[in-house]
């Protein structure tokens, strides 16, 4: 069954939480214990409706504020699909939540309040899935019952989120509009009988449609050594294979490739999956490979094909999202990791500081502190192998170590 991954934003009290908890509600995916402490929660606070937040707001400070905080990732399914939705914070001092909720998300909600329209925020959410380069947005213009279910209200906010969308590099994005009530259920699972005048899909009918071939890309082949595998037995003493997944295209037996950073050639010789043979690895796929010659190829080397190549460099400029509580500074060291290959970096350039908002940069920056995001530009002590974040989302990223906490500090994307 195909999985999609969703990450949602919104501004504070534009109904995120009620609408993940609508969705779980109408496509009965919520326990009958937790329909019960909705509904015994619901009457203890006087409401006389189901606050379906209650579904995903899991920590405590969340319930009592009524505001996301923690990224929270939801699972359901329906007949034909499988959901992971990556429930992150929307607030300005959360933008390394969103960053992260984004960074493996394939499609993405962005809820607008129909009262307030397209404000700072918006911008911001738009910004941040522009920058990660996610496909499929969603604009849900959610809290319609509260405006009468206004067809003018509904058009004046789309007309300004086009407006916004001027702004975007990424011109490949899908952006689908979608009035809905999340409290009420307009539109959500079920089709609005408020607002007949929208003759579109609903929320999960739009999502049940968007076919997961088109999200990935898709033609670049990157096959990324994990592990070598040598068996110990006397029946494959000479077996060598490498284990590790495909991504960005197809790998077939007999396509030339290049090991990296070695740069010798050889052709695939078999594809293994478990005990099974095969012809192609496919995009995403977990296989083995092993080669017509024996090369030395090591964890963290990649394997790809001879007239696909990736750059080889020890130097490279990214746009990075700092998540830690201490500075980012040039000349500071930090580890990155891309994908299963590590480096020793040096923080050479700090350009500019990004405004997530489409309002701009600051140049002449020396540190940057949490949820700042930047153009930088890194030293490595060894060279990786790597593409453009635009033209290929896994090769193109990276996560920043710091040596001494070994804490995750922050997350960059190529240019």
């Amino acid at each position: 069954m195909e999985v999609l991954k969703i990450a949602t934003a919104g501004s504070v009290d534009d109904g995120k939480s009620t609408l993940i908890g609508r969705l779980l509600y109408d496509t009965k995916s919520l326990t009958s214990d937790q329909l019960e402490a909705i509904e015994k929660t619901s009457k203890m606070k006087g409401y006389d409706y189901l606050d379906f937040s209650l579904a995903t707001d899991g920590l405590v400070a969340e319930r009592e504020q009524g505001i996301t905080i923690d990224v929270a990732h939801i699972y359901f399914s329906t007949k034909t699909k499988s959901y992971i939705i990556a429930d992150t914070p929307g607030h300005v001092e959360y933008t390394r939540n969103m960053v992260t909720g984004a960074s493996t998300s394939q499609a993405a909600i962005i809820l607008i309040d129909a009262r307030k329209g397209v404000i700072e925020q918006t911008n911001r959410h738009f910004f941040i899935n522009n920058l990660l380069r996610v496909k499929e947005v969603v604009v849900a213009v959610n809290k319609m019952d509260l405006v009468d279910f206004s067809e003018d209200i509904y058009n004046s906010i789309k007309s300004d989120f086009e407006s916004l969308m001027s702004k975007r590099d990424y011109k490949e994005q899908n952006i689908t509009f979608i009035p809905v009530s999340a409290l009420k259920g307009d539109n959500v699972v079920n089709r609005s009988e408020s607002m007949t005048w929208y003759k579109g899909e609903t929320l999960l009918e739009h999502l049940e449609a968007i076919e997961n071939e088109d999200i990935y890309n898709v033609g670049t082949p990157r096959f990324p050594v994990q592990y070598v595998i040598r068996p110990k037995t006397d029946e494959f003493h000479d077996f060598r294979g490498y284990a590790g997944k495909v991504y960005g295209g197809e790998l077939n037996v007999g396509d030339e490739i290049v090991a990296l950073p070695s740069q010798i050639k050889s052709k695939i010789k078999d594809i293994y999956f478990h005990k099974e043979v095969y012809q192609t690895a496919s995009r995403r796929s977990s296989v083995t490979i092993t080669l017509e010659d024996d090369i030395n190829v090591s964890r963290g080397d990649m394997l790809v094909k001879v007239e696909e190549l990736p750059s080889t460099e020890k130097q490279f400029t990214a746009t990075i999202s700092w998540m830690d509580g201490r500075k980012f500074t040039s000349g500071n060291k930090y580890v990155i990791q891309h994908g299963v290959n590590k480096a020793l970096a040096k923080v050479d350039t700090i350009h500019h500081k990004i405004h997530p908002d489409y309002s701009g940069i600051d140049s002449g920056v020396e540190t940057l502190v949490m949820n700042d995001i930047a153009s930088v530009t890194f030293k490595l002590n060894k060279p990786i192998f790597f593409d453009a974040f635009k033209d290929h989302r896994t090769n193109g990223s990276f996560i920043l170590i710091d040596s001494q906490s070994n804490n995750t500090v922050g997350a960059g994307f190529i240019q």
